[in-house]
């Protein structure tokens, strides 16, 4: 019983952020990051196509990273899976926001 819990929660944690990733990795327009941040407009980036990729597999790899962690407890045990989780949780945010910021760099028309 307790596998089951676990996997509802690994899911609810995952799924949003794998959802949100191929529906921008999907997207014909182009996506932002941040909410309450308006994306860019079409005519401000140089490959819609390929800043949208960029960005929704960045979210899909985000939310796989959670499975991860899952998978890790499930197999290993102990305090693995929480230090993985913490350092998905609290360096992964980060390292999008950066990552976000260097698509914007190399996509925008300046």
């Amino acid at each position: 019983m307790e596998i089951v819990f676990e996997t509802v929660v690994c899911s609810i944690c995952a799924a949003p952020m794998i959802i949100i990733g191929i529906i921008q990795y999907l997207s014909k327009s182009p996506v932002g990051f941040y909410s309450g941040q308006e994306p860019p407009k079409k005519e401000q980036i140089r490959d819609i196509r390929a800043y949208n990729h960029r960005h929704g597999l960045m979210w899909i790899l985000y939310g796989a990273g959670f499975i991860f962690c899952f998978i890790v407890g499930y197999l290993f045990g102990g305090e693995a899976p929480a230090i993985l989780a913490g350092i998905e949780c609290f360096a992964g945010l980060p390292i999008m926001m950066a990552y976000h910021h260097k698509l914007e760099n190399k996509y925008l028309i300046k």
